[in-house]
């Protein structure tokens, strides 16, 4: 059976050190509405507006190898099991190949089964593919700014959800 869990890959020509900065700079490329450490151990808190708090618990750091964090809490506003994330688990598994560094974003978990899956792995294909790998490859990401009203992948993609 294949694996169901939301995944992808990026290969840039950074540093593996350089990419497992970039990951833990969650504010450069997320959210700037981030509360807490996201570069050592410990829990740090990620909202947007009143449509999706999340609760993390950064579990591993393996500089220049990998970022792990676990889902405490999870509210979603706009689907009927508010809670879907709670209990999954975010990784980026960062590896050289060659003379490039290549970063596997998993969300373990994020399954087709959850009424939020299309919101949910649009909103990471923009975070992950777009920002992450801007702020990597050019130093500047685009993470929604704090107290932004339109995030325009989320919104969209919200305003167009049966249950938003």
């Amino acid at each position: 059976m294949k694996n169901q869990n939301f995944s992808t890959t990026l290969l840039v020509e950074q540093t593996p050190e350089e990419v497992f900065n970039a990951i833990n700079n969650v504010r450069g490329w997320w959210s700037e509405n981030i509360e807490g450490e996201t570069d050592k151990p410990g829990i740090f808190y990620y909202h947007y507006q009143d449509i999706h708090r999340c609760t993390f618990k950064i579990t591993e750091l393996i500089p220049g190898k990998k970022v792990a964090w676990h889902v405490l809490q999870n509210y979603f506003s706009f689907v009927e099991e508010k809670t879907e994330w709670t209990g999954t688990d975010i990784i980026f598994e960062i590896t050289r190949q060659g003379d490039k560094t290549e970063i596997t974003f998993t969300h373990v978990g994020l399954v087709p089964e959850y009424e939020c899956h299309a919101v949910c792995t649009d909103a990471w294909n923009t975070y992950i593919n777009h920002s992450l790998f801007n702020l990597i490859t050019k130093g500047k990401g685009d993470p929604t700014l704090k107290g932004q009203k339109d995030r325009s992948v989320q919104q969209t993609t919200l305003d167009n959800h049966p249950n938003a």
